[in-house]
């Protein structure tokens, strides 16, 4: 799986999952750029290579289009996009009142499914020449009730279906596919998770008994990079360590391990 002589974009990389992204195909050889609002706190580099920062706001299409038009000149090409940006506070449907509720949940949906749209519109013509790839970052919220933050599921739904599409539309010159993230270790943890006693106990629902590290997404995106997945498009790749246990086997009286009827 190695990437070396590939340009590389990862939208919202300078942190959490998308920096974990960047270190993982800087370690396969890619070059990458790495792209949000604001600068990094630190450099994302490992092993003595280091992300290139181009500041862009992903809601601005002129900027974005100019900011592809700017990368893929100054590396002489583009070969992957991973839609990483995104993410939202929670909020419940109908708190608040009024007009303006509605328009922050139509932000979120701008956020994690208009700007993938528009960024990855903008390098199509540069993926298109070099034969490249899109890496979509959708979330298991897209795909089961996501209450208290409706309007992310809603939009991680839409980028997945999104991808397909694009997929079929522009085989064989660019290969589109989604990673379905679960839940995800990263400096904001604490803010969903609660403590280390919260993360623990959020730990004990995942049947592989951890948390992902960004460093696993960054494994499973480089690998839809790679030659070794040539023949695949139009997937979605599920990084949730097995999922959620079902409640109700939780809820259940009987004895689930003597009972294995079908």
């Amino acid at each position: 799986m190695e990437l070396a002589g590939k340009a590389a974009v990862v939208t919202g990389g300078t942190r959490g999952v998308g920096a974990g992204i960047a270190r993982a195909l800087l370690a396969a050889g890619a070059d990458v750029v790495v792209c949000a609002r604001r600068p990094p706190d630190r450099p994302v580099q490992v092993a003595g290579r280091e992300a290139e920062f181009r500041p862009v706001d992903l809601r601005d299409g002129e900027a974005v289009r100019e900011f592809f038009d700017a990368v893929a000149t100054a590396y002489g090409h583009l070969d992957l996009l991973v839609n990483n940006a995104g993410g939202t506070p929670y909020r419940l449907l109908a708190e608040g009142r009024g007009e303006s509720d509605a328009e922050r949940h139509a932000r979120v949906i701008a956020l994690n499914l208009t700007a993938p749209l528009t960024a990855t519109l903008a390098a199509y013509p540069y993926l298109r020449t070099s034969g490249g790839s899109v890496v979509m970052i959708g979330s298991v919220s897209g795909t089961r009730p996501s209450p208290g933050t409706a309007a992310y599921g809603a939009a991680k739904a839409g980028v997945e279906s999104l991808a397909r599409s694009m997929a079929v539309e522009w085989a064989p010159e660019v290969r589109v596919n989604t990673l379905v993230l679960g839940m995800v270790r990263t400096e904001l943890a604490h803010l969903h998770y609660g403590d280390a006693q919260g993360v623990a106990a959020v730990e004990r629902t995942v049947p592989l008994g951890r948390l992902a590290e960004p460093s696993d997404v960054g494994a499973a995106a480089v690998f839809l990079a790679s030659d070794a997945a040539s023949y695949i498009t139009g997937a979605s790749l599920l990084v949730h360590g097995g999922g959620e246990r079902p409640a109700f086997l939780d809820a259940a009286t009987v004895n689930t391990s003597e009972n294995t009827g079908s």
